[in-house]
């Protein structure tokens, strides 16, 4: 499906969409996850090279299990799109006039009059019928379609630069002060974070970031009330 733009040096941000959503998960998940462990190993033994250890560990494993998790779901999508698109080519086929109709039908429900939403979709028809299916019938675009090895490399990217944020604030932090050093930390990196995800989508920065916080902060919370509750460190 070739695209084009009235505007290709300034880009639409939807086409940031499919990427972005993966980075900020991942870049989210790597703060949390290993700022949640590093607390409660350093609970449990301050030992620096102990936090250390832990810490690679749970970055390592971490980026893997995000990049793996994000090529499986967004291949699962994929496979539903060209299973839809497969299925929109065998009706073309076999339904052409059946399938004219339909496409008309959407640009009448859009605003068109019945004769210029049949002229359009003639048109569209003669010039790539396929194209014009998948696009306005099915609702996917080159922009918006899955890609899973770009959200696989970007969610498992952003996992490990994240995460290894409050592992080196741990190592640096004083003795005896690693708790409260990678909780400070972790805040002031989930609002950046928040507002880098808010400035890549043009979103509002404020909004995005105390989302960012207050959610990233809510499952720390819950890591460690499920601690507190087993009497164990998590």
């Amino acid at each position: 499906m070739p695209q084009t733009s009235a505007h290709p040096d300034d880009p639409h941000y939807i086409t940031r969409s499919g990427w972005l959503r993966a980075a900020v998960l991942g870049a989210n998940d790597g703060i949390v996850s290993v700022s949640s462990l590093i607390v409660g190993v350093a609970a449990a033994d301050p030992n620096p090279a102990t936090i250390l250890i832990a810490g690679i560990a749970g970055i390592s494993a971490g980026a893997m299990s995000m990049a793996a998790g994000e090529y499986v779901s967004v291949s699962s999508q994929a496979d539903t799109e060209r299973a839809d698109i497969a299925r929109e080519r065998e009706a073309l086929e076999t339904q052409p006039k059946a399938e004219l109709a339909e496409l008309a039908a959407i640009y009448r429900d859009r605003g068109l009059s019945e004769a210029t939403a049949l002229q359009v979709a003639r048109e569209l028809t003669a010039h790539d019928a396929l194209d014009a299916h998948v696009r306005d019938e099915l609702g996917i675009s080159e922009a918006l379609a899955a890609n899973p090895l770009q959200a696989a490399f970007a969610s498992g990217v952003t996992f490990s630069v994240a995460a290894a944020i409050p592992l080196v604030a741990a190592w640096l932090a004083p003795a005896g002060q690693t708790i409260p050093v990678v909780l400070v930390v972790t805040v002031i990196t989930l609002a950046i974070l928040g507002a880098m995800g808010a400035k890549a989508g043009a979103a509002p920065v404020l909004r995005a970031s105390l989302r960012v916080v207050v959610w990233g902060l809510f499952a720390m919370a819950i890591t460690a009330g499920i601690g507190t509750l087993f009497g164990v460190s998590v």
